[in-house]
C-alpha cells in the first residue's frame, strides 16, 4: 500500500512540475515579446535584484526601526520589489545577460522583500506560520550556502519560483486589507506556499547531492588515472 502511495505521489509531483514549468514558461514567452521591443538594455537583470534588495532592506527599517504606518507607501514599495522579481530572470534569459553571480544573489533578495512583509503582518495572529516561514528560509538559505561551499551550482527550482509567487500575492493582499486580520483564503495561499518551499527545498538537497556525488566520483577517476 506504501508502495503503491509513493508512486502515485511522484506521479503526481512529476505532473505539477510539468505543468508549473509549462506556465512559467508561457509567462517567458509573453514578458519576451516586450523586453525584445522595449527594455532599455542599459538596465541589467541585476541591477533590477540590486533595487529589491534595497527596497527589502528600506521596508525593514521603515517597518521596524522607525515604525511608518503610511499604508500606501509600503504597498507601492512592495509592489515595486516584487515586479523587480517578476522581471529580472526573464529579461536575463531573453537578452542573454544570465551571469552566475545573478543567480546567487536572486534568491537572497527575494527573502529580503518577503521577509519584512511577513513578520509585520503576521507575527500578531499568524506566529506558527511565521515561524515556519522563517526556518524554511534559514535552511533554504543554508543549503545554497552549503552548496556554494563546495562549488556547486544550486538554482531554484519551479516550486520555489512558484513559492515566491503566491507569497508575493497573498502578502500584497494582506498589505491592503491590514490593520484587519487577512481572511481565511489568503492565509490557506502562504500555507500551500510553504508546502511548494519545503518541496523546493528537499528537491534541493537531492539536487545538491547528487552533484556532490558526480563531482566526488570525478575527481576520484581524475587521481585514479594520475
Amino acid at each position: 500500500m506504501f508502495i503503491v502511495e509513493y508512486i502515485m505521489l511522484r506521479k503526481f509531483l512529476h505532473w505539477l512540475k510539468l505543468v508549473l514549468e509549462k506556465l512559467d514558461h508561457k509567462r517567458d514567452q509573453i514578458l519576451f515579446y516586450f523586453i525584445k521591443k522595449f527594455w532599455p538594455r542599459w538596465i541589467k537583470p541585476n541591477h533590477l535584484t540590486y533595487l529589491r534588495l534595497i527596497i527589502g532592506t528600506l521596508l525593514f527599517v521603515l517597518l521596524f526601526y522607525y515604525e511608518v504606518e503610511n499604508k500606501n507607501l509600503i504597498i507601492a514599495l512592495f509592489v515595486v520589489g516584487v515586479l523587480t522579481d517578476l522581471f529580472d530572470g526573464s529579461v536575463a534569459r531573453c537578452l542573454d545577460m544570465k551571469t552566475k553571480f545573478g543567480a546567487i544573489i536572486d534568491p537572497a533578495a527575494d527573502r529580503i522583500i518577503i521577509l519584512p512583509i511577513a513578520i509585520y503582518s503576521l507575527i500578531t495572529d499568524h506566529q506558527w506560520l511565521l515561524f515556519l516561514i522563517l526556518c524554511s528560509e534559514i535552511i533554504n538559505g543554508l543549503a545554497s550556502a552549503y552548496a556554494m561551499a563546495y562549488n556547486v551550482d544550486s538554482y531554484p527550482n519551479i516550486f520555489a519560483k512558484t513559492k515566491m509567487v503566491l507569497q508575493s500575492f497573498a502578502l500584497g493582499l494582506v498589505l491592503i486589507v491590514w490593520p484587519k486580520s487577512p481572511g481565511i483564503i489568503i492565509i490557506d495561499i502562504l500555507w500551500i506556499s510553504m508546502v511548494l518551499m519545503i518541496l523546493s527545498i528537499f528537491l534541493k538537497v537531492i539536487d545538491i547531492y547528487s552533484k556532490l556525488n558526480i563531482k566526488n566520483l570525478a575527481n576520484k577517476q581524475i587521481k585514479i588515472k594520475k
